[in-house]
């Protein structure tokens, strides 16, 4: 046996740790190179390990839901690519046991004393595929699970999400009492309805992971849903909080006439539209905040808190907060001083779209120095953003609205829009963060300004 501890790779820079999602192998499994092993969550994204060379794995190192170290081993392998391990019951990583192996090799019977006995014992188990003409009950337990962890692929994992399916309640038909993606899709068009035992708990939603009901035995408690706080919402909580605990926020609101930037982007969509682009106003947001960052360079530095260092950054990273189903993400537009309205409009949408289908790769998440977040017609009359930390002020841009406003000492209906920034108190002084503000919005009320004072 040539016994081979693959060690966590390095996964983004800063990055020391992950928890891990889902395993996608099994103790006693033989893999080939580069085929997935792990999804590791950090606080950048989610990233799928693979396997650098071939062999057959002995041990996994993780529970699901625990955190491991970078360098630390992940998986030890056997490359001699000798005979399958037997998976023991009550590994450490979470693998199916043995007995679920072998129940994953019986079909489930179609008559009524197929299924197991309310004295059946509890352990973690898989079952089968279904026999044909046959109906499954919703799990092998009486809580209907069929597994507390299913095995799954991310593709698999994702159309669950999509369809509102908990994975611990399919069937699964595949290796090892793997679920696969036909076995979501069979499972989301005639879901079984027979119950082994106990209450039947609804499908969970997006990013539930687990759903635990409260017995009725407790009173109102019976109305309530227990959900896991783990995962990319569990990172989103702890970066927020060391937000909020360290830097000393404190938030400058004004209001904006973009009337003249609305006219621009009217006249200049039909270029775009010919190159293929979809423009917004948020490039003009950009572009406005870069060259205002050029003028402040406050705020577009970071306090390394470890040597008591300002960290002045001399390249403009922008951060675009952005709505996913499994929080909050913020891909970085990068070196977008030295990009044009089209081209950040470009990366805007494939970013965008790349965070909401669940691929934003890692390089794509790191190295902001200032972010922007925008929530578009639901962006109400303002709001005290939190800052992305370590950086020192954030931009958030809320809806425009049709108001009077004074031009030329006449009133007149004017596209207005709130601005609120907040920033750390600790770095930037009040009437920094103000001048700052002004300059952004004098960028905007005037984006003639933009072409002139552009890189």
């Amino acid at each position: 046996m040539a016994r081979w501890d693959f060690k966590l790779p390095e996964i983004g820079e800063g990055v020391t740790e992950g928890e891990v999602v889902s395993w996608l192998v099994a103790v006693g499994d033989t893999v080939k190179e580069d085929q997935p092993l792990v999804e590791i969550m950090t606080d950048k994204a989610t990233v799928t390990i693979t396997a650098p060379k071939a062999g057959t794995v002995l041990e996994l190192r993780g529970k699901v839901g625990e955190v491991v170290q970078v360098h630390g081993v992940l998986v030890v392998f056997d490359l001699a690519g000798g005979a399958p391990v037997a998976k023991a019951h009550g590994a450490s990583n979470g693998a199916l046991p043995a007995s679920a192996v072998d129940a994953a090799a019986a079909p489930v019977a179609a008559s009524p004393a197929a299924a197991p006995s309310a004295a059946a014992p509890s352990s973690r188990s898989a079952a089968g595929p279904v026999a044909a003409g046959g109906s499954a009950s919703r799990g092998s337990r009486e809580d209907g699970y069929f597994n507390d962890k299913p095995l799954a692929t991310p593709a698999t994992r994702k159309a669950a999400r999509d369809l509102e399916i908990d994975l611990k309640r399919v069937p699964p038909s595949g290796p090892q009492g793997r679920v696969t993606k036909a076995d979501v899709m069979a499972y989301a068009k005639a879901p079984p309805t027979d119950v082994v035992a106990g209450p039947s708990v609804p499908a969970a939603a997006a990013v539930r992971d687990a759903v635990r009901i409260v017995p009725p035995s407790q009173g109102h408690a019976a109305l309530e849903e227990r959900v896991p706080f783990a995962g990319m919402r569990r990172k989103i909580a702890q970066k927020m909080s060391q937000s909020k605990q360290t830097a000393a926020h404190f938030t400058f609101v004004e209001e904006c006439d973009v009337t003249a930037l609305k006219q621009l982007r009217a006249r200049l969509k039909p270029q775009a539209d010919a190159h293929g682009v979809k423009l917004t106003f948020l490039p003009f947001l950009v572009k406005a905040t870069v060259a205002a960052l050029k003028k402040h360079a406050v705020l577009n530095s970071a306090l390394d808190e470890s040597t008591n260092e300002l960290v002045y950054r001399k390249y403009y990273n922008i951060g675009m907060a952005t709505s996913t189903d499994a929080g909050l993400l913020v891909p970085v537009i990068k070196d977008a001083d030295r990009k044009s309205l089209l081209e950040i409009a470009r990366d805007i949408e494939r970013l965008a779209a790349d965070a909401k289908a669940g691929k934003a790769r890692v390089e794509d998440l790191q190295g902001s120095t200032f972010t922007i977040t925008s929530l578009g017609a639901e962006g109400g009359l303002f709001a005290t953003p939190i800052i992305n930390f370590p950086e020192v002020g954030i931009l958030g841009v809320h809806q425009m609205k049709q108001k009077p406003v004074v031009r030329d000492g006449q009133i007149v209906i004017g596209d207005v829009m709130l601005l609120s920034l907040s920033f750390d108190h600790r770095i930037v002084d009040g009437h920094v963060g103000a001048a700052f503000a002004y300059e952004i919005i004098r960028f905007l009320e005037n984006p003639d300004r933009l072409f002139l004072e552009m890189a």
